[in-house]
């Protein structure tokens, strides 16, 4: 036994060959256990409601009265071959010792914002959790967050508390005079640093007893920030209701999850994708939650970690199967892994059918955003169409509108809108925080809008166009950027691309599309791969929408989340850069 230097008194080790033939029948999907939290499904919204006291701490008082062995609630590993597990009970326990050190220690209060800037470590999960039971307002950030990002958003969150990691806490420092509100810094290190708290010591000495608040279902639970890919980032609050209860009353149709599964997603902390899906998702049923450090994206890890782990079930945005499909080569690669996710931006229907081509797995596509959560899925149960989002979440009704809020029959482009009047959804963020402009804007009618166009087809299956700020006007065709990012990704030579408009003195606009080669494409002639491409796309899409530009680039700009920011391309083909 080795002790982990950032954690203390947890169990870390290497699992064996051994361990874990004797656990795959176990870790399997079986049925669910008949127990009281999963009755949360057939409730009506409830007027209290706090995911660590109704959810969490349930699964630890099921845990300790099973007679089976089950997956950890958490089980955290990095590349250097070092694993911490966590037991629902022991999840319990050191999440109350860090409700002890914010409110105790700290002296945070009921409805504090507390920034968490860190990357894929446990004391995320144990701060999430540890702010519910302590009634404070967690704000999760990315470690790639500059000086000036942290600042604005310390700025406008008027937050209270800051929680970060050795190389963060230097840019914090640099701007904290510029941040009055902010009055306690807790650093996640082995070493100490002078103005700052260190939450691995203060844990070890914090008291294991602690009393949850009781929280409201409208209680705010967490603000995360837009990406900033329209304009500057915009608070948006989530509640107990809308991040929490939600997803324990409508989540297990599009995830799939039992109490004996293992889910990994590979998504930055800073995303809400993150508190869905290896927070509140996967321990809604008591599911295992697997956490791997990932300093980087590298698909010989993601590989090897699938063969090596008893993974059930995996999500991952639409660029990690990109790659990923160009280094599989067999299904023995992935281990007990059954179900597969994409979330984040459509999925191209050429990577699904490599990936089941290499697997025998399909991709289900998921389609939601920082404000709503999830909005359409493809079931396990649905047929996939390739390309498509899927069907709306249980939650919500959602229909293609036009300009004048008109709900538009299938077969028509429109904007995709949320119906929001009688009753606004209370899975749906509130409004923007300190921002009635941004709100109101972002309604029409009856609706909530998304801010992207789509298509519903007679079977009601939804399919994304792109962004409203990105459809392509070009001779009085519009032109969504994804199907056209979808035929170039088809050509041997493209890894990945960006579509965005490109001014013109005949047409306006036309099409214009950033590449980024594969390796062993990089020294090819450039005007002749151009030719081929525009050809390619040309006999897989309609003529008219090949891009008439292409430029050839080593990478594409993107937000924190790793969304691709066409904006910031368009902007600099318009001159606005």
């Amino acid at each position: 036994m080795k002790k982990f230097p950032l954690l203390w008194t947890l169990w870390v080790h290497r699992p064996s060959s051994r361990w874990l033939h004797q656990h795959s029948r176990v870790l399997m999907p079986q049925k669910p256990a008949a127990t009281e939290i999963l009755r949360w499904a057939e409730r009506e919204l409830p007027e209290e409601f706090n995911f660590a006291s109704d959810v969490l701490d349930q699964w630890a008082r099921v845990e300790k009265e099973s007679k089976r062995p089950r997956p950890p609630a958490l089980w955290w590993v990095n590349n250097e071959g070092d694993e911490v597990k966590w037991s629902f009970e022991e999840l319990g326990i050191f999440s109350r010792q860090a409700a002890n050190v914010l409110s105790e220690t700290c002296g945070l209060q009921r409805g504090d914002r507390v920034a968490v800037i860190l990357p894929r470590v446990p004391q995320w999960w144990l701060l999430y959790v540890g702010c519910m039971r302590a009634g404070l307002v967690f704000i999760p950030g990315s470690t790639q967050l500059t000086r000036k990002d942290i600042q604005y958003r310390l700025q406008v969150s008027k937050a209270k508390g800051i929680v970060t990691s050795d190389a963060v806490a230097p840019k914090v420092d640099s701007i904290e005079s510029s941040c009055p509100t902010l009055k306690t810094k807790l650093l996640v290190s082995d070493t100490g640093r002078t103005g700052w708290l260190n939450f691995n010591e203060l844990l070890k000495t914090a008291p294991t007893e602690h009393k949850c608040v009781k929280s409201k279902t409208e209680d705010p639970l967490a603000i995360y920030f837009t990406s900033g890919s329209t304009g500057s980032p915009k608070m948006v609050p989530h509640s107990q209701g809308s991040l929490g209860f939600q997803t324990v009353k409508y989540g297990r149709s599009w995830m799939c999850l039992t109490d004996a599964d293992i889910s990994w997603s590979t998504s930055d902390t800073s995303w809400i994708a993150a508190a869905i899906f290896t927070l509140f998702g996967s321990w809604s049923f008591g599911a295992g939650v697997f956490v791997h450090r990932l300093e980087r994206f590298e698909p010989a890890t993601i590989l090897t970690t699938l063969s090596r782990f008893p993974i059930t079930v995996l999500c991952m945005a639409p660029t990690a199967y990109r790659l990923m499909v160009q280094n599989l080569e067999s299904r023995k690669e992935l281990g007990h892994l059954r179900h597969c996710m994409s979330v984040g931006e459509p999925l191209n229907p050429e990577v699904m059918e490599k990936w089941k081509a290499s697997t025998g797995l399909e991709i289900h596509d998921v389609y939601g955003q920082t404000e709503t959560g999830v909005v359409c899925a493809v079931t396990k149960e649905m047929k996939i169409k390739p390309g498509s989002m899927g069907k709306p979440y249980a939650a919500y009704d959602v229909q293609v509108i036009d300009e004048n809020a008109n709900i538009l029959p299938p077969g028509v482009e429109g904007d995709i809108g949320i119906r929001i009047k009688p009753t606004r959804p209370s899975s749906l963020f509130t409004g923007y925080v300190d921002n009635p402009e941004k709100t109101a804007a972002s309604e029409r009618g009856n609706f909530y809008i998304c801010g992207d166009r789509g298509v519903k087809d007679e079977d009601g299956y939804f399919w994304f166009l792109g962004r409203n700020d990105d459809i392509i006007n070009s001779s009085g065709y519009r032109i969504g950027p994804f199907e056209v990012e979808s035929a170039l990704i088809e050509h041997p030579a493209v890894v990945e691309s960006a579509v965005v408009s490109s001014p013109d003195p005949i047409r306006g606009e036309v099409v214009k599309a950033f590449v980024v080669l594969k390796d062993n494409f990089a020294s090819h002639d450039r005007e002749q791969l151009t030719q081929e491409l525009q050809q390619h796309v040309q006999t897989v899409t309609a003529p008219y929408k090949y891009p008439r530009k292409v430029e050839f680039v080593k990478e594409l700009p993107k937000t924190n989340t790793g969304k691709i920011r066409r904006n910031k391309l368009r902007d600099r083909e318009w001159g606005r850069a």
